[in-house]
């Protein structure tokens, strides 16, 4: 889903163009949705899949909530009730319906919450383009769906879309690597364009040499770890990740199912035969890293990843590409080894666990809410996936989730130390 956030910088010196950046989102969103009945949009599989419905209501909510209300004298509210039916979870801002709940609301129907994105939307092209200079100076920064399970769990396995081809070998590139120097580095948004309040603020950081895999770990890469009884063995796993394994029987990644000797993997184009040199996806990080200890190897740091990263261009299979899966590595051999998919595809854990940098400061009431209340318990990815839009990703994106969450398109890239 598209959603908004603190922004660094805004660009409130072009309406015309925020307008229209905005209503091409809110058209972009429907139309992830266009493909779904309203039966698909009610469902909720899991406490972490929201339904598609809910989705739909909550990102207007946010503006009616944060903009229209606040900005707005002449807005009047759709619908009272939807305040607690679709608030995230925004303490500052009133009470909220359950979120393991959240697929028991038959009511709104799904036309009810096309009425109210539709009622939002109009009078938000309608405050842009009329707001006084300083009304728009402080709503400016706020203008800038996961039913893969839900079909997962659908004994049918129905498809989201047709199967979009590759013409690519199926079998992985040889590993190989890029080293890096290490030495005094800076990190973190430089305040230039959009970004989080997560992303900075810049700064300084130490790293010691260091190489990085030039491409992310492929399923037949991790068929071995599988075939190595990687999910039986204990000494691979970080305490907790062994306990999860124990208590989920986990045998494989999320949507991984072995079918008469044959491995087949669930997509958004419905189940198919296993692709050898695509990358792994719906890994957590517990089996990241137990991928990466049963290799020899580690994962790197976000530092690292950034550093190896900043300079390529923000460019890959990404959301726009209409896949929505992690497809083989397309791009042509080069004759030295060079980073491959370090954007889109799959996030990438890292080390790293998900704090603030340094100075960081949350923004004031509860637009502060939206990062800085989850910098405990959660790790860092990084790079985007199949499923990110173009316009969604930079180096310095911090991604964030449990070590436990699978239902992500996360996979791993490989480091180790020199």
């Amino acid at each position: 889903m598209f959603e908004t956030a603190v922004q660094q910088q805004a660009g409130a010196d072009n309406r015309a163009a925020e307008a229209e950046r905005f209503a091409t989102i809110r058209r972009e969103t429907e139309a992830l949705a266009a493909n779904l009945s309203p039966e698909d949009q009610a469902i909720q599989s899991m406490p972490d899949v929201s339904p598609t419905k809910w989705h739909l209501a909550h990102t207007s909510w946010f503006f009616e909530t944060f903009i229209l209300g606040p900005f707005d004298p002449n807005y009047r509210v759709f619908d009272p009730d939807f305040a607690y039916l679709f608030n995230s979870y925004y303490e500052a801002v009133g009470a909220r319906h359950p979120r393991p709940q959240r697929g028991l609301l038959s009511r709104p129907t799904v036309d009810a919450v096309g009425a109210y994105r539709d009622h939002v939307t109009a009078a938000m092209l309608r405050l842009i383009e009329a707001a006084g200079e300083a009304v728009w100076r402080e709503i400016a920064p706020l203008t800038e769906l996961d039913i893969k399970h839900v079909f997962s769990v659908n004994p049918l396995l129905p498809a989201y879309q047709a199967p979009r081809p590759y013409g690519v070998p199926s079998a992985p590139p040889a590993p190989a690597w890029i080293e890096f120097a290490g030495g005094l580095e800076e990190i973190g948004h430089d305040g230039q364009g959009f970004a989080f309040d997560n992303e900075g603020p810049r700064h300084k950081v130490w790293l010691e040499p260091y190489r990085l895999a030039t491409r992310p770990v492929s399923c037949a890469e991790f068929l071995e770890f599988i075939a190595a009884g990687g999910y039986r063995r204990a000494e691979f796993w970080l305490s907790d990740g062994w306990e999860t394994v124990q208590q989920q029987g986990w045998e494989a990644p999320l949507y991984w199912r072995c079918a008469d000797g044959e491995w087949r993997l669930f997509t958004l184009s419905g189940e198919r035969r296993f692709e050898p040199a695509e990358p792994v996806c719906h890994l957590s990080f517990y089996e990241a890293d137990a991928f990466a200890c049963w290799a020899g190897k580690r994962l790197p740091t976000e530092a690292e990843w950034e550093v190896a990263g900043r300079d390529l261009p923000l460019a890959g299979n990404l959301g726009d590409s209409g896949h929505y899966h992690p497809c083989p590595d397309a791009a042509v051999p080069t004759s030295e080894p060079t980073l491959r998919q370090m954007i889109g595809d799959v996030w990438e854990w890292t080390a790293s666990p998900y704090i603030p940098y340094p100075r960081f400061r949350p923004a004031s009431g509860a637009i502060g809410e939206y990062n800085g209340k989850f910098m405990c318990n959660q790790m860092v990815l990084r790079g985007g996936a199949a499923v990110t839009p173009a316009g969604h990703i930079r180096a310095t994106y911090r991604n964030f989730f449990p070590p436990s969450a699978r239902w992500a398109f996360s996979g791993l890239r490989l480091a180790e130390d020199l």
